[in-house]
């Protein structure tokens, strides 16, 4: 038989048994739709952090508690909270010559309410050089200032969401809200930011650093800091001086002993970029696993078509056709099954790439749709490997088989 007369055979026999057709190629159909839309979502979700990190700006240095080596995050990057990282530092900080300005943070959660209007939102306690070093504004009322600091004001500056949500169209300057029952004024409304960094920089409530480590959260350290410095070639220097400014006021006379870590904007974008394409890596292969047990359901399957085809095998043996024919049919009927269900997972891969793209961007981040032709030739090969690496094994038995013992076969 000709190649042609194969294939024409192949879709006849698939065609007979649609159903059992479809429940075979089931597994590759979800294992390439998974690899496909993982890897993009992995993609697409790299993009918007990395994006994040370039608008920060190019002179900006962070400043994490715990140490690390110079290829790595701190544990503090994985949500261990580590507590060696104080207000004072921030201060000792903002004093170095190449600092303009900085803030710590402090951040939790809780209902925020105005007169029955209720919503749960994030709240940041900073520092007055917050808008400086984060490039934002307040657009109407003020921001806090270090009197605000210092005394352990109960004042609030809340983002144009927070003020939609709260307020609808009365003004909420001078208003009075609570933030997990406690009563604070806003003294401020924050300008339109928008979505970044995985949350929504509008839905925010700022209030002062040590009000939210004494009367909300009851600690004294910091989760981070972030310092601004004046040009973009004193970096390197402004990280030394940092870091031995931290280890005087710490007390630390080993570098091995560091209990803090700086890192520049560029740090910051080569660490999480080889993070994020290592669990983007990782994602892709957990559900390349799928496309295994399509596989072994494909196998399965064909085992059980040669064992229906057992006469038509001997048949077509004893009018002369010869092994490598018999395992070329079987195998190319492995391969379709595998080539379709891959066609149809590549299709609903991008479709539900396509819809996580859209429900993203619905809430206000910029999540860009990111499908590339490696995903797509990776999960077509893998798939196609599957179906002759798995159909091998039936396909060598049916040719194998005597046509004298498959005829003799009821």
């Amino acid at each position: 038989m000709s190649l042609i007369q194969i294939l024409k055979y192949t879709r006849r026999n698939l065609a007979l048994n649609k159903t059992r057709s479809f429940l075979t190629m089931l597994g590759i159909i979800i294992g390439v739709a998974a690899v496909i839309s993982i890897v993009s979502v992995g993609a697409s979700a790299q993009d918007l952090l990395l994006a994040q990190v370039k608008a920060m700006g190019t002179n900006l240095i962070g400043i994490l508690p715990g140490a690390s080596d110079d290829n790595g995050p701190p544990a503090a990057a994985f949500g261990i909270e580590v507590t060696t990282l104080k207000y004072e530092d921030a201060l000792e900080i903002r004093k170095l010559p190449n600092i303009i300005a900085i803030s710590a943070y402090i951040t939790g959660r809780g209902t925020v309410s105005y007169f029955g209007r209720t919503k749960e939102y994030n709240y940041a306690g900073v520092m007055p050089e917050y808008p400086t070093v984060e490039d934002t504004a307040v657009q109407r009322g003020r921001f806090l200032k270090q009197e605000d600091i210092d005394s352990l004001a109960r004042v609030a500056v809340i983002g144009s969401k927070v003020a939609t949500d709260l307020f609808n169209k009365e003004d909420p300057l001078e208003k009075q809200i609570k933030i997990k029952q406690v009563v604070f004024k806003v003294v401020g409304v924050m300008k339109e930011r928008g979505a970044g960094g995985l949350q929504n920089q509008d839905e925010q409530v700022f209030i002062p650093l040590r009000t939210a480590q004494k009367i909300m959260l009851g600690i004294d350290h910091v989760a981070y800091i972030r310092a601004k410095v004046n040009k973009e070639e004193n970096i390197g220097t402004a990280i030394i001086q940092v870091k031995e400014n931290l280890r005087f006021n710490h007390h630390i006379k080993e570098v091995a002993k560091d209990d803090f870590s700086v890192r520049s904007t560029a740090q910051a974008l080569d660490i999480l970029s080889s993070i994020t394409q290592a669990l983007k890596m990782f994602l892709g292969a957990v559900a390349a696993i799928s496309l295994i047990v399509g596989g072994i359901g494909i196998m399965n399957i064909m085992f059980v078509t040669v064992s229906e085809r057992t006469k038509e095998i001997g048949l077509r043996k004893a009018v002369g056709a010869k092994r490598k024919d018999i395992l070329f049919q079987f195998l190319v009927e492995s391969a379709a099954m595998t080539f379709v269900g891959g066609t149809i997972g590549i299709i609903l891969g991008i479709g539900i790439s396509a819809a996580i793209t859209a429900g993203v961007n619905y809430f206000g981040y910029d999540w860009q749709f990111i499908i590339t032709w490696s995903s797509v030739l990776t999960a077509a090969t893998m798939a196609t490997s599957v179906g002759l690496i798995f159909g091998l094994w039936p396909a060598n038995r049916a040719s194998l088989m005597s046509p004298i013992e498959a005829l003799r076969r009821q």
